[in-house]
């Protein structure tokens, strides 16, 4: 029987936390709601490092999964800009999109960022002191 994706989400926070064990006091106080959060988090604050070929899989896994169940929008069914019929505006989750390139500038001039956009706080979805929450800020 294939594992449900809240088995998987446990089976890869375990993995990250074992590598990271810093953080494994906080994770315990995450709960089942949150769980999910928790391990963007963890895959947030991972360090650069080569991943094993069964973490790979899993993560593909569920990462498969929650993409069919969020469905994919087609470049080609999108309305087209009326000043050149080459672009599109998409507003919602760029992860939906079946395109070959998407521009996401995230400041007014539509310039991306030209130095690293990090914020201060590495935990992009951070875990809380408060036992039970996992936030995304």
């Amino acid at each position: 029987m294939a594992a449900s994706n809240e088995e998987l989400v446990e089976v890869l926070i375990e993995r990250l936390l074992d590598e990271m064990p810093a953080y494994r006091d906080k994770a315990d106080r995450v709960d089942a709601p949150n769980r999910r959060c928790l391990l963007r988090a963890l895959m947030n604050v991972r360090p650069p490092m080569p991943l094993d070929e069964s973490f790979l899989r899993l993560q593909d896994e569920l990462l498969s999964r929650e993409a069919a169940e969020r469905g994919v929008v087609h470049v080609a069914d999108l309305p087209r800009c009326l000043q050149d019929n080459r672009i599109s505006v998409w507003r919602g989750d760029i992860t939906r999109l079946d395109a070959d390139a998407i521009v996401n500038a995230a400041n007014s001039a539509l310039l991306g960022c030209f130095v690293p956009c990090l914020s201060s706080n590495p935990w992009r979805y951070q875990v809380s002191d408060e036992p039970g929450t996992a936030s995304n800020p």
